[in-house]
């Protein structure tokens, strides 16, 4: 199995576990007044974001140049981003007075767990790396 897919698994498993919970954990949710589907959804769009940006910064690992491993990093964050405000933004616009603040915190928690999992991946993966 190569090293990348390998130290990408934990965010894999991450996102099928809180799925789970999502799906399985209705009346916890409700007892935080958040939203199930905001919250399931909002999940599957920061796994997307995540693998994403791993995409660009394993890729960004392999390669010698300085300028191309910035500009690699960058493009991971940048559209990570943007992906997360745009989806936000979109949310937002569209619930009015009824965004479920529950949801929208939850979705915040999430991103911190996955950005966390991705970058002890990251260092995990550049550890291995000669030209990190």
């Amino acid at each position: 199995m190569k090293p990348a897919f390998r130290a990408f698994r934990p965010i894999l498993i991450v996102f099928i576990l809180f799925n789970a919970f999502f799906l399985l954990g209705k009346t916890i949710l409700d007892k935080w007044s958040a939203d199930q589907n905001v919250l399931i959804l909002g999940n599957l769009i920061l796994f997307i974001a995540t693998a994403v940006s791993y995409y660009f910064y394993a890729k960004s690992l392999q390669n010698n140049n300085a300028h191309a491993f910035v500009r690699m990093i960058m493009s991971g964050m940048f559209i990570k981003l943007l992906l997360c405000l745009g989806t936000a933004f979109i949310y937002i616009m569209f619930a009015g007075k009824e965004v479920n603040l529950g949801a929208v915190i939850g979705c915040m928690l999430l991103y911190m767990v996955y950005t966390f999992i991705e970058v002890s991946a990251l260092m995990k993966l550049s550890k291995r790396n000669k030209n990190a």
